[in-house]
């Protein structure tokens, strides 16, 4: 019986140590899992039935080189859902290792220190080529000048020009270094009633707005940590007398989208993003197909340049990250990977963030893919010095309450016909106390 018993613990003792050598050699092998956030629709609002392949492609790419390593991401989820869906991860302890972020979202995440500063890992690593980025969009995921994030893809707005309107009125298309002046005698001469039933029904604008103004002519609406605002500068007060100038010469008639669509409108601000959508088949046979029309920069007010905003899709680094050094890895996959970065012009709608790939033939030649052969594909040069001279919002918690407040404001006053000057001057300093509460 004794030896019965010795024979069964000595079994016993190496069961356990199997099973442990087991546990441990299983461990060992199982492949390391980075969790992916993203949305399954177009960041720019505009249809796009390749959300995922990009994505896929990285994502194989990345395995490839890295065995062991499987990166994983939820389907389905739709972008106005997103922040929801995110911040409940957050909360539940699940922050993925990289994730796109929303431009809304940025402040929030660096505040809460849910996302890593990213310079130590820029600083260290000789393969990464910051100069390969346009500037300007790289300071999209900067805060106080630390990279917290980097940008994927990249969308200016420029000048949706009706060709077709001008030249009938005998206009030539602006060139990218138009000014206010040039826009304003263009609309001059376009504003008018066609049919001669006494109401005005072609027009100079749609959506041109004093915000758009305000970029081209050298404005700043907020210092970057949202203490101080500066609506009661001549720089502001000359874009918002501009556009109520402009807006004047529609007679009282709300322009509207019908009216562009319709081909009754010689300009509109446009995001490259819909540049790319509807200048090409399937879509373009749904939008715009009675005139002719191609993109310019915005015009240049007096103290300002031909300056637009520039709003990018940011990806970055879950600050609780247990993978961070492969979570660099596939961030830089995503954002400074030629091959990637080219897809953008093959399946998405916006531009690359590398200045190389954007100035490309390559890229020019996605771009014409499924235009008539007869239409002018925009500059390169062009859409690179709208990218790299843009200008991008400020980050802090209060900036789209203080923006729908200016918003509200400057309506008011072209509705109420109030006077700019002393309105402006007032609302300065009503807004100056709002950012200070």
């Amino acid at each position: 019986m004794k030896k019965k018993s010795i024979y069964g613990l000595v079994v016993c003792f190496l069961s356990i140590i199997l099973i442990i050598l087991a546990w441990n050699y299983r461990q060992k092998n199982k492949p390391i899992v980075l969790e992916f956030g993203m949305f399954a629709e177009s960041n720019w609002d505009v249809k796009n039935a390749n959300a995922y392949v990009i994505i896929d492609d990285a994502i194989k790419k990345f395995e490839k080189e890295h065995p062991g390593v499987k990166v994983h991401y939820e389907t389905g989820i739709r972008k106005e859902d997103y922040s929801e869906w995110l911040d409940r991860k957050i909360l539940e302890g699940e922050t993925p290792d990289v994730f796109m972020v929303l431009s809304d979202d940025f402040y929030k995440y660096v505040s809460l220190n849910v996302i890593s500063d990213l310079d130590n890992q820029i600083a260290n690593d000789r393969n990464f080529k910051k100069e390969y980025f346009f500037d300007t969009v790289l300071d999209i995921g900067k805060y106080h000048e630390s990279q917290y994030a980097l940008p994927y893809e990249v969308v200016p707005t420029l000048m949706f020009v009706n060709k077709t309107l001008l030249e009938q009125e005998g206009i030539e298309v602006p060139n990218e270094n138009w000014t206010w002046s040039t826009m304003e005698q263009i609309v001059d001469q376009i504003t008018k009633d066609k049919n001669g039933d006494g109401v005005i029904d072609q027009f100079g604008t749609y959506n041109y707005t004093w915000k758009e103004a305000v970029y081209s002519n050298g404005a700043e609406l907020f210092d970057k940590d949202g203490k101080k605002a500066f609506f009661s500068g001549t720089k502001v007060n000359e874009a918002v007398k501009f556009v109520k100038k402009l807006n004047e010469m529609n007679g009282g008639r709300e322009v509207t989208q019908n009216d562009f669509d319709s081909g009754n409108v010689a300009f509109m601000p446009l995001a490259f993003s819909e540049y790319r959508t509807y200048k090409t088949y399937p879509y373009k046979i749904k939008k715009y197909t009675s005139f002719q029309w191609e993109c310019t920069s915005m015009p240049a007010g007096p103290e300002g340049h031909n300056t637009s905003e520039v709003d990018a899709l940011l990806m970055t680094i879950g600050n609780k990250s247990k993978h961070k050094e492969l979570a660099w890895e596939f961030l830089k996959m995503l954002t400074l990977d030629s091959s990637i970065q080219r897809e953008i012009f093959e399946y998405s709608q916006g531009a690359s963030v590398l200045k190389y790939v954007t100035g490309s033939r390559y890229a020019e030649s996605m771009i014409r893919k499924d235009m008539d052969v007869d239409e002018r594909v925009i500059d390169n040069r062009l859409l690179s010095d709208a990218i790299e001279n843009g200008r991008i919002n400020p980050k802090f918690s209060k900036y789209p309450e203080a923006m729908a407040l200016a918003e509200n404001e400057i309506d008011d006053i072209y509705k109420n016909e109030k006077n700019i000057d002393s309105s402006l001057k007032v609302f300065q300093r009503s807004i100056t106390k709002f950012l200070n509460q």
